[in-house]
């Protein structure tokens, strides 16, 4: 028996087709992961199987079961990776986007830890058979700074340091809407999402502590754009993504937390076009900083603006400093 997972369609949204609903309330499942499970008959409502076509119109309530997940094994795979330092006791890298840190259901191959294997054959054991040396994650479409530990000493001493928030993590985003004040701190548990398991929530009532440090590094009012640069004091799952999505600040390319249909309103066609063409959320870890786990020495690194975010940039600037600067 697999899990089974309910989502109520809300009577006050408009129809809906089956799997377009599907694809944003479970993130985590490819389109043709959940085409699968309608066509395998997990998908119900009433105890009547359910087509991906099937339109819902309010008020529904879809049952999803999905299998148990076959068993996943981590084997090195030659996959090229961006290097910004490397020794006896830890690596660090520059994670593209699109790239899933370890092997989970869905996501058997082609993983960070894949690649580690094979470039470093020897990882820390604490974090599993499937999470060898991972101290910390990036979410798949988020890019940047990670360090991955190879043996268990240093493994202890980086996630003393996770733990006593020592650790120095800085990142930037674009996100939709006008900023005010030049910066501020969002204070607010986060938690499971009451009813959409998969994504976090500041509703939940099991919510642990997350802080986050914000500043504006440049406004596009006129588009109603935001570049911010973000500083964690904790590392909650997706925290800045929901910081940011409670704010009404959506990250530019977010599917899980509102920022992927925002572009359609954006009036200026050749922005809207780099926009659209990110395929991800434009999150980008630039900066991190740690104290060596075994030397002790201080050690900082940064990762530069990828191309599909460097462009947008670019773009903008160019375009606002045409006009006499920023609004």
């Amino acid at each position: 028996m697999g899990e089974v997972q309910r989502f109520t369609y809300q009577r006050e949204q408009r129809p809906q087709r089956l799997d377009q609903f599907l694809a944003e309330s479970l993130p985590e499942l490819s389109r043709s992961q959940i085409k699968k499970l309608i066509e395998d008959g997990q998908v119900s409502c009433d105890d009547t199987k359910l087509k991906a076509g099937s339109k819902l119109k309010g008020g529904e309530v879809v049952q999803v079961t999905i299998p148990p997940p076959e068993p996943i094994e981590a084997l090195p795979e030659d996959i090229p990776l961006e290097i910004l330092y490397e020794d006896t006791y830890l690596i660090v890298i520059n994670k593209p986007a699109g790239m899933v840190v370890h092997p989970a259901p869905g996501h058997s191959s082609g993983t960070l830890v894949n690649a580690l294997l094979h470039h470093c054959r020897d990882l820390s054991g604490i974090g599993g058979s499937l999470r060898p040396g991972i101290v910390h994650r990036l979410d798949k479409d988020t890019s940047g700074v990670m360090v991955v530990t190879k043996d268990d000493k240093a493994h202890q001493g980086l996630a003393a340091q996770f733990k006593k928030h020592s650790i120095s993590r800085q990142y930037v985003a674009f996100v939709y809407g006008h900023v005010q004040n030049p910066s501020g701190t969002v204070d607010k548990a986060i938690g499971r999402h009451p009813q959409q398991r998969k994504k976090m929530s500041g509703a939940s009532r099991s919510g642990r502590r997350a802080v986050t440090h914000w500043r504006v590094l440049q406004r596009f009012d006129r588009d109603r754009l935001t570049f911010l640069e973000l500083t964690l004091e904790t590392g909650r799952t997706h925290q800045i993504r929901v910081h940011l999505s409670e704010m009404n600040l959506p990250i530019i390319g977010d599917p899980v937390y509102g920022g992927l249909k925002k572009s359609n309103a954006l009036t200026d066609s050749a922005l809207r076009s780099l926009v659209q063409g990110m395929k991800r959320q434009a999150l980008h870890a630039r900066l991190l900083g740690f104290d060596h786990p075994i030397s002790g020495e201080r050690m900082e690194f940064t990762s530069p603006l990828p191309d599909d975010m460097a462009a947008i940039l670019e773009y903008l600037e160019q375009k606002y400093t045409a006009t006499d600067g920023p609004d």
